[in-house]
């Protein structure tokens, strides 16, 4: 009997030893894991924010940079590990920075880091431009604690330089993948963002947008994303495109982890005179406005242009208005907000504003910068077989742009901003009595294709990205498997009645779920 046991026990022995460890990352339950679920184990010493670390650093290397291969994440930051053990050490002596200390975030690579980290917009030109100093938005998160774990990868420059490129590619970070099927794309330029959050690589990300960036991969990757009023966040030590339309935003698993980030980078900035018509109108805490009730009551405008493109997606959206409905909502038919007109005037900004804004961003880090102009920068693109996987046209038109005292651009920016914002948001929801809009964010993502670009199918970014108002994209749901998201939009500083109604519906549905990288063979 006892050699019958023993044999047992050897038996057993030798089958866990062939079963694979468990990851550190399963060991601490990290998977959407939130802020404060983090805090709450930080304070009870379950364990710390060098543990988190790396179990994210080893998620990132397994499913990342080898398995699936998201290729979200450009390059991680090498001192992670010790910005984590020096925050665990001030708060084992009762010192807490802030609202994140300990969460490791990851930011686009298009936003300036003063460390060991390039910032390149994913471009081949800008690898090794390392900048002179940390972007505001990140001096903020580095005092409210947060510990910049890397870089995410990003459609090249933004998005901004082809006709028919594929959202999530760069010459530096190759084509980023969907979590939820590897086959499909992950939308936008802030497509590393939203995979990398989605896919559980880090607790938090930072994106940009001019026009959709947020929003489309928050939508396409099953996340939360605001997209707030320009100058409610400083873009200074962004590489721009558009001084107009750009805005940097929090990217995150629920409404409640975006909310929090948002409050821990408002602020004046010096360098962003933008920032100014900020004072007054930011909060440095928005979870005051999490509100589960928000909904009753509300009458929105329902963006009919979102509409149309896909039928699953349109029966998804006419049961989320018909649940709103029964949440006391009551809705008023939009087909058209401001002139038609604003999208071609938009184009034209953007053109000379990224050759302006471009031109002064590498100025301004004098020998550090790896080029000196867009002029150089298009020398090197085209004679680069990498890089001219697609055409760089966008650059090539920027560069044939005047400079910002063009009348041809000065009328332009004027008539987009009066047609999206006097005779547009401002003057919709002043006729009828608005709290706000709502709009598919984005249908399900679609295949990647690098012979055909992109294939957005719908949209809802452009009036309030136009406008440079706020605007807040939820989970809506699920179309085969893949998640589309649901925008609540608004005027200027409206950050908090988006973000009430967007937490309310969260709450009522809780329609987020982790990916699986389906279409992988593990």
């Amino acid at each position: 009997m006892r050699i019958h046991n023993f044999a047992l026990l050897l038996l057993l022995a030798a089958f866990i030893a062939c079963q694979p460890s468990q990851s550190k990352f399963d060991q601490l339950q990290l998977e959407e894991a939130t802020i404060a679920e983090l805090h709450e184990n930080y304070k009870n010493g379950t364990y710390t924010a060098k543990d988190v670390v790396e179990a994210y650093l080893e998620r990132i290397e397994k499913y990342d940079q080898n398995g699936p291969k998201i290729s979200s994440v450009i390059t991680t930051n090498p001192d992670a590990i010790a910005i984590a053990e020096q925050l665990d050490k001030e708060l084992a002596e009762g010192n807490i920075r802030g609202p994140l200390h300990g969460i490791p975030v990851l930011l686009k690579d298009n936003i300036d880091t003063r460390d060991k980290m390039a910032n390149t917009a994913g471009a081949r030109v800008m690898e090794g431009s390392m900048p002179v100093q940390d972007s505001y938005i990140v001096e903020k998160l580095r005092e409210s604690g947060a510990i910049i774990l890397g870089k995410a990868n990003l459609s090249e420059w933004a998005n901004f330089h082809s006709n028919n490129s594929s959202s999530g590619w760069s010459g530096l970070g190759g084509q980023t993948k969907n979590p939820y099927d590897i086959t499909r794309n992950p939308c936008g330029s802030s497509a590393g963002s939203g995979a990398s959050i989605s896919a559980n690589f880090a607790m938090l990300a930072i994106g940009t947008e001019t026009n959709g960036s947020i929003t489309c991969p928050s939508s396409a990757n099953g996340l939360v994303g605001i997209k707030p009023t320009v100058g409610l966040l400083s873009r200074s030590g962004i590489i721009p495109i558009s001084e107009t339309q750009d805005t940097p935003g929090p990217m995150a698993r629920t409404v409640t982890d975006a909310a929090i980030m948002l409050g821990t980078m408002v602020g004046v900035d010096e360098r962003d005179s933008y920032t100014d018509a900020s004072e007054g109108k930011y909060h440095t805490d928005y979870t005051q406005f999490l509100n589960e009730g928000a909904l009753e009551g509300k009458k929105l405008g329902i963006f009919t242009p979102s509409i149309g493109s896909d039928h699953k997606t349109d029966t998804l959206m006419y049961e989320t208005i018909r649940f709103l409905e029964e949440q006391g909502v009551t809705f008023v038919e939009i087909d058209q907000i401001g002139a038609r007109t604003a999208g071609r005037d938009s184009y034209n900004v953007l053109l000379y504003e990224f050759k302006d804004g471009v031109n002064k961003y590498l100025e301004s880090l004098g020998g550090n910068a790896t080029v000196k102009d867009l002029e150089e920068i298009i020398e090197w693109t085209l004679a680069d077989s990498v890089s001219m996987k697609f055409d760089h046209d966008i650059l090539i038109q920027a560069q044939a742009k005047g400079d910002l005292d063009s009348e041809e651009y000065k009328e332009a920016r004027a008539r987009m901003l009066k047609e999206t914002r006097e005779n547009g948001i401002d003057k919709v929801m002043k006729e009828h009595d608005l709290d706000g809009f709502i709009g598919i964010t984005g249908g399900p993502a679609w295949k990647t294709d690098h012979t055909n670009g992109d294939n957005f199918g719908t949209s809802s970014s452009s009036p309030a990205a136009r406008a440079g108002y706020a605007a807040i994209t939820v989970p809506m749901g699920f179309v085969d498997g893949l998640p589309v998201g649901l925008t609540f939009f608004g005027g200027a500083w409206m950050e908090p009645e988006m973000i009430e109604m967007a937490y309310s519906f969260e709450q009522l549905t809780k329609v987020r779920k982790a990916p699986i990288f389906r279409n992988y063979e593990f």
